[in-house]
C-alpha cells in the first residue's frame, strides 16, 4: 500500500477540479467551524462578562482556564486518535470497527477524567500558583475551580462521542448542542454573575454554576442524540461499543500515544508560558487573557479546518481513492493560506472595538491592543502549519510527525527563548509573548517539507 501510494501519478491535477469535493468540504468546514465558535462562545461568556464585573474575576477565570486548556488537550487526542482510525474504517464502509473503537476511547476519557478532577479537587491552590503568585487571583481561582472541576469529565465525554459521530460525517449535531450551550450559559451567567432577577450577586461563582450547567446538557443531548436519532453510527447496536477487540485496542493505543504526547506536551507550555507573563504583571495576564481570547476566537476556523481535513482524506484513504489525494491535499493546503491571510486582517483590523468591551487599566488597555497586533502576525503561521500538519499529515495516519515537531519546536526552541526573553533579557510584554508565539510561524517549513514528500499517506486498518 505505502510502495502504491508512492508511486507519482502524473496525470493528476495539482489542484482538485471535482465541485462535490468543495461542496463537502465547505459544508462540513462552516458546521464544524460554527460549532466551534458556539462551543468556544461558551468560555468566552464567562471571560467577557467577568471583565465587566471587575479584572479580579477575568484574571482568576483565565488562570483556571490555563487548567481546562490541559483538560482539552487530552479530549482532543482522544478524539483525533479515533478519528484517524475512524475515518478510514468508515471510508471502506465498516462501522462495527468504529463502534468498538469508540468505547475504547470512551473508556480512556473516563480514566483521564477521573485523575484530572482528583488533582483538581486534592490540590486546587498550589495547581492555580503554578501560573500566578497573586494571592488574590489564586483565591477567586478556587473558587471557580470548585465547580468548573466537575464540568472536565463532560466535556471530555462529550467530546468522545462528537468524535465518533464526526468520523463518520455526521457534524450537525454538535452545532445545534453548541448554540443551546450558549444560550443556557450566558443566560445562567448574566443572572448570577450580576445578581439580576432577584437572584444573589454570585461573581465568579455564578460563571461557575452556568459553565457547568451548559456542560451537563450538551452531554445529556449528545448523548440522547445517539440513542435515539443517530442513523449512521448507532453506537450501541450490537454491542460494539462494549465489545472487546486487543487488536483494535493495540492499534488504538500507537495512534492515540503519539497524538497524546504532541498534544499534552505542547499543551504543558502554554500554561507554562502563561505563567511566565503572570509573573511580569497583573496588567500583563489581563491583557494577554484578552489577546489570546479573541485569537482563539478566530482559531476556531481552523481548528475546524484541521478536523474536516482529517475526515476527508481518513476517508480518502480508507475507500484507497489513491489518484485524488495529493490533488485534494495541496487543495486543502492552499485554502489554508487563504484563511490565514483573512482571520489575520480581521483580527488586526477589529482589535480596537474589541478591547473597548472590557474594563481595564489604561496600562492594561495599550498592552492588549499592542498583543493583539503581534497575535494578527502569528495568525498566518497557525493557519497553514496547523490544519496541515494536524488535520492533512496526522489525520493521513502518519502520527509521529506533529509529535516530533512539537517537542522540538516547543521545548528546544520557544521554551528555552520564553524564560530567556522574559527574566533575562527582560524584554518588553509584547516582544516575549512574540517569542512565545514564534513556533506557529517557524513550524510552517518542517510542515510544508513533509507535506510535498507524500509519506504520510498510510492505510491504518485492519483487512475486514
Amino acid at each position: 500500500m505505502d510502495k502504491i501510494m508512492g508511486q507519482t501519478e502524473s496525470r493528476e491535477r495539482f489542484f482538485t477540479k471535482d465541485r462535490e469535493f468543495y461542496r463537502t468540504l465547505f459544508k462540513m468546514l462552516l458546521v464544524v467551524a460554527l460549532q466551534n465558535l458556539v462551543a468556544y462562545s461558551v468560555n468566552m461568556a464567562d471571560n467577557i462578562m467577568l471583565g465587566v464585573y471587575d479584572q479580579a474575576s477575568l484574571s482568576a477565570a483565565a488562570t483556571v482556564n490555563q487548567v481546562f486548556f490541559m483538560v482539552q488537550q487530552f479530549a482532543l487526542s482522544i478524539g483525533n486518535a479515533l478519528v484517524v482510525l475512524g475515518a478510514q474504517y468508515w471510508g471502506q464502509g465498516r462501522v462495527e470497527p468504529v463502534r468498538t473503537l469508540t468505547g475504547i476511547a470512551l473508556k480512556l476519557g473516563v480514566l483521564i477524567s477521573a485523575a484530572l478532577v482528583g488533582v483538581c479537587a486534592l490540590f486546587p491552590e498550589p495547581l492555580l500558583y503554578l501560573f500566578t503568585d497573586s494571592a488574590e487571583i489564586v483565591a477567586e481561582g478556587v473558587r471557580y475551580l470548585s465547580l468548573i472541576q466537575w464540568t472536565f469529565a463532560l466535556f471530555i465525554l462529550t467530546n468522545v462521542l462528537m468524535a465518533a459521530l464526526r468520523s463518520v460525517g455526521v457534524v450537525n449535531i454538535s452545532f445545534y448542542v453548541s448554540v443551546v450551550s450558549l444560550i443556557v450559559n450566558a443566560g445562567i451567567n448574566y443572572t448570577l454573575i450580576f445578581g439580576r432577577f432577584g437572584f444573589p450577586e454570585l461573581g465568579i461563582l455564578g460563571a461557575a454554576v452556568g459553565t457547568l450547567t451548559a456542560r451537563t446538557l450538551e452531554f445529556v443531548v449528545v448523548l440522547a442524540y445517539i440513542l435515539k436519532w443517530d442513523k449512521k453510527l448507532c453506537l450501541f447496536s450490537g454491542g460494539g461499543v462494549w465489545r472487546r477487540d486487543k487488536c483494535l485496542r493495540g492499534d488504538y493505543a500507537k495512534v492515540y500515544i503519539p497524538i497524546m504526547c504532541s498534544q499534552v506536551l505542547w499543551g504543558i507550555s502554554v500554561p507554562m508560558q502563561t505563567a511566565i507573563l503572570g509573573r511580569l504583571s497583573d496588567d500583563a495576564i489581563a491583557a494577554n487573557s484578552i489577546a489570546t481570547t479573541f485569537y482563539q476566537y478566530l482559531k476556531v476556523i481552523v481548528i475546524a479546518m484541521s478536523s474536516v481535513s482529517a475526515v476527508m482524506i481518513g476517508n480518502a484513504i480508507g475507500r484507497g481513492d489513491l489518484k485524488r489525494i495529493k490533488s485534494d491535499a495541496r487543495t486543502m493546503a492552499a485554502i489554508d493560506v487563504l484563511i490565514g491571510a483573512v482571520l489575520a486582517a480581521a483580527l488586526f483590523l477589529l482589535r480596537g472595538p474589541l478591547v473597548s468591551l472590557y474594563a481595564l487599566t489604561p496600562a492594561a488597555k495599550e498592552m492588549a491592543l499592542n498583543l493583539i497586533a503581534v497575535m494578527s502576525i502569528v495568525m498566518v503561521g497557525m493557519s497553514y502549519q496547523m490544519p496541515v500538519s494536524f488535520g492533512i499529515i496526522q489525520g493521513g495516519g502518519d502520527t509521529g510527525f506533529t509529535m516530533k515537531m512539537n517537542l522540538i519546536s516547543t521545548w528546544l526552541i520557544v521554551m528555552p527563548l520564553s524564560f530567556l526573553s522574559a527574566f533575562w533579557w527582560k524584554w518588553p510584554v509584547e516582544a516575549v509573548v512574540l517569542v512565545i508565539q514564534s513556533d506557529q510561524i517557524f513550524k510552517g517549513l518542517p510542515t510544508y517539507l513533509r507535506f510535498r514528500k507524500y509519506q504520510w499517506m498510510k492505510k491504518l486498518t485492519q483487512d475486514g
